[in-house]
């Protein structure tokens, strides 16, 4: 830097072909950045892919070419120092009388200030995008697709991932970016097993996410269900279940402890051992109730020994343990049809409806595109060749349940990640996984003798069940479970889960 006009100018340091092509790239990068940001915040709705350029990959570019600006005038200076044997310095001397230094000083400081004020913007852009439910569900397409789906169809589709999965706190929030980076390397090369586990080992507890906003004092009193059926024969006969689900509670300044949620952990404390990764055997129960009394149940058919016990993970239970498919529910066969015949949407009036569907949605298929064609073959082959006379004179109805067999189908099946019910058991209920059972199948017993309930009325009571007028014949004491086909008194010794598949049409 040399202010007196006689003296010579040294060449720019810029003038080199690193930072020439720095300034290209960072030049261009900056105008994309600039406009993918005026996008990002006029946009209606998001999308991921905007959100990946604009907040990952221009910024990337842009600290690319600005790096090799640097590079280069490192390299040019040491170039020139070389040249000139020692009469100049490696660093430059800034002079703060010159008015040529403030100047050129100042500059910098401004263009530094502007981005640093636009790094701090995409910053706290980036931060929302990367927390988002776009980020999260279409980021990694074919990977994320079932959860996405079946989260967009739930009862929490309107609460971002980010509060189930990671909460509050910049630990769990250090914790899922590190395991995220992960998952990135195993999407990019992929690394990832399908259909991809549930991560039980590293759920935060139910007590920092899902109480957050259900607070489990409020759970007290019942409520009643209707579950309607539909049988697999050429009528498609209902059966109903009228249920008062004792939804109960834990708190007794709020209502009688009991029912369903007298296991939250408020006056009691349960613990547990599982002898699987997905939680669904149970051997060993440990019970501290509100005065302090502990109680131990082991399974009469798979004890464990004093040695399993000190070596095994005991794991306390909470709301997740129960309701471990919250957001990403993949109903099985029997009960999407049965919903979609209790709502119209496939007329109960075709023969053998409920069979067919049933049987079209659970063939094996390579793709959804292949399943798609073929349950409608599969369907219009049954009707044209079996009920030939119906389908003829009504087309329309035929026409009407394969579409709605075919949209079940794209909610609850995802062939290319190997994702359908049978995949991720739920705990809810009984019917078609072990759920309750796994603890409540009368076979937990302590060293007293004491067995944990298999009582169906400790949970719910049947006021009605059938069809027609049986249906009127309310018992608020409850009714004793009638089976829907006469198999005598196995139904009594037998969990519904070992016949109930969810894959059978009259189930």
């Amino acid at each position: 830097m040399n202010d007196n006009p006689t003296t010579p100018q040294r060449p720019s340091l810029l003038q080199n072909w690193i930072s020439l092509a720095g300034i290209i790239l960072a030049v261009s990068s900056l105008f994309a950045v600039l406009c993918l940001l005026a996008l990002d915040f006029i946009a209606h709705s998001p999308n991921p892919y905007m959100g990946i350029l604009t907040y990952f990959v221009a910024p990337a570019f842009l600290c690319t070419g600005i790096a090799l600006i640097v590079i280069g005038i490192a390299v040019e200076r040491r170039r020139l120092v070389q040249r000139a044997a020692g009469s100049l310095t490696l660093f430059p001397i800034i002079d703060l009388n010159s008015p040529r230094h403030r100047k050129l000083l100042g500059t910098i400081a401004g263009l530094a200030t502007g981005f640093f004020l636009l790094t701090a913007i995409g910053s706290y852009r980036s931060y929302h995008f990367t927390e988002s439910r776009q980020f999260c569900g279409q980021t990694c397409h074919t990977v994320m697709k079932p959860e996405f789906t079946a989260y967009q169809n739930s009862p929490h589709a309107r609460v971002a991932c980010v509060e189930c999965h990671i909460g509050p706190g910049a630990t769990w929030f250090v914790k899922s970016k590190l395991s995220g980076s992960y998952q990135v390397y195993a999407t990019a090369f992929n690394k990832y097993p399908t259909p991809i586990p549930t991560p039980i080992k590293n759920l935060r507890p139910a007590q920092e996410t899902c109480e957050q906003c259900h607070w489990p004092q409020k759970f007290y009193g019942s409520a009643e269900r209707l579950n309607q059926h539909f049988m697999a024969d050429e009528t498609n006969t209902t059966w109903t279940i009228r249920l008062l689900m004792k939804i109960g509670g834990g708190d007794p300044t709020h209502g009688p402890v009991g029912g369903i949620h007298w296991h939250m952990n408020i006056g009691n404390k349960i613990e547990y051992i599982a002898a699987d990764e997905s939680h669904q055997v149970i051997p060993w129960v440990r019970v501290t109730d509100k005065a302090g009394k502990v109680t131990v149940y082991q399974s009469s058919e798979k004890p464990l020994k004093e040695e399993q016990i000190k070596t095994a993970e005991t794991r306390r239970m909470d709301c997740i343990d129960c309701h471990n498919r919250p957001s990403h529910v993949y109903n099985a066969p029997a009960k999407v049809i049965n919903v979609a015949m209790n709502t119209g949407r496939i007329n109960p009036t075709i023969p053998y409806i409920k069979k067919i569907a049933v049987e079209a949605l659970t063939k094996e298929y390579p793709s959804t595109p292949a399943a798609l064609d073929g349950i409608a073959a599969y369907i219009t082959k049954y009707y044209q060749t079996e009920q030939a006379a119906f389908a003829k004179a009504h087309p329309e109805l035929i026409a009407q349940a394969i579409t709605e067999v075919q949209s079940n189908y794209r909610l609850n099946f995802f062939p290319e990640m190997k994702v359908n019910w049978r995949a991720y058991p739920n705990n809810i209920g009984h019917t078609i996984f072990p759920g309750c059972y796994r603890c409540h199948d009368g076979k937990h017993a302590a060293p007293t003798g004491e067995v944990i309930s298999h009582d169906c009325k400790s949970c719910h009571i049947i006021l009605a069940q059938g069809n027609g007028e049986k249906l009127h014949q309310l018992s608020p004491d409850g009714l004793e479970f009638e089976h829907p086909v006469d198999i005598g008194d196995v139904w009594k010794d037998t969990n519904c889960a070992e016949c109930h598949t969810g894959a059978l049409a009259g189930q």
